[in-house]
């Protein structure tokens, strides 16, 4: 991977700011290019892999979008992330989930009577799909970022605090996996994971690189993120006021809390890096 190392550093720098993107420079269109701050722009689309939550596989099916960009390296080569200027620095890309609310919930488990008929007044409707939907459970600040580990296939490429949230009528609004407060911290590699039992090592992978805009721009293609040594503590807020019955039926039927080792996170991305000079003068250059 040194061809890669080279590639990630070599992202050129140029000039100052102003107002339209043109080319492979348009899809960088949500970078704070204009922040002191920013170093590089990234724009990582997802396009599949899976989640595995305790015991539920849900394969990634709809892409989602990471966005923005990223200051200069700390001494543990980490780079602070700064969010997507529109706000969406991770789209919410709803993944069904097999099963749907069968698979979640059995009406006839439950006893208290007024939610026991809901939850039958919702099959009846049709309405059993569920779908996951992962959120960043923190700022776009608490995202942190290694080129250099990115680059050499080993340690963590990217930390980020997400949350999964259940949707489904009859769960209400505010089901979640993880919160703010209590988020799933996945620390994502190219490389080999090293986690607890019983999961095995996975590997992911560098990708392919292609430089464009005379380096300026790097992508990379069939990059796979993993992580399988992270925990998930137990549902919240599913049912709204019946949280207190729901959650816990929740828990017990997707298996959280779940330890370290029982969790998997495989992504499969096609990710764009640029200088975000060399953006800036792109935009200078299209007023």
């Amino acid at each position: 991977m040194a061809l890669l190392a080279a590639a990630v550093a070599s992202l050129a720098l140029a000039g100052p700011a102003a107002a339209k993107l043109t080319g492979n420079y348009t899809k960088f269109a949500q970078c704070a290019f204009t922040n002191a701050e920013a170093r590089k722009c990234i724009y990582s689309v997802t396009e599949g892999g899976e989640v595995v939550l305790g015991n539920k596989k849900v394969p990634i099916v709809n892409s989602t979008t990471l966005q923005g960009a990223y200051g200069p390296a700390d001494e543990e080569g980490f780079s602070t992330f700064i969010g997507a200027t529109n706000g969406v620095t991770l789209s919410k890309a709803a993944q069904p989930v097999p099963g749907g609310l069968a698979g979640l919930v059995n009406c006839k488990e439950i006893s208290n009577f007024l939610l026991r008929v809901s939850c039958e007044v919702t099959f009846e409707n049709g309405l059993t799909g569920v779908n996951s939907t992962l959120e960043l459970a923190k700022p776009a600040s608490e995202i942190r970022i290694s080129e250099n580990h990115l680059a050499e296939e080993e340690g963590v490429a990217l930390k980020m605090p997400i949350k999964v949230h259940l949707e489904n009528p009859f769960l209400g609004e505010s089901c979640y996996v993880g919160s703010s407060s209590s988020p799933i911290i996945w620390n994502l590699t190219d490389g080999i994971t090293s986690p607890p039992a019983p999961n095995a090592p996975i590997t992911g992978s560098g990708g392919e690189g292609e430089l464009l805009e005379e380096g300026r721009i790097l992508v990379l293609r069939k990059n796979v993120l993993v992580d399988n040594a992270w925990s998930a503590p137990g549902a919240s807020g599913c049912g709204g006021l019946f949280s207190f019955i729901l959650n816990p039926i929740i828990n017990a039927s997707v298996g959280v809390p779940a330890a370290a080792g029982h969790n998997t996170a495989v992504l499969k991305n096609t990710l764009s890096v640029a200088s975000a000079a060399a953006v800036r003068k792109n935009n200078e250059e299209n007023p």
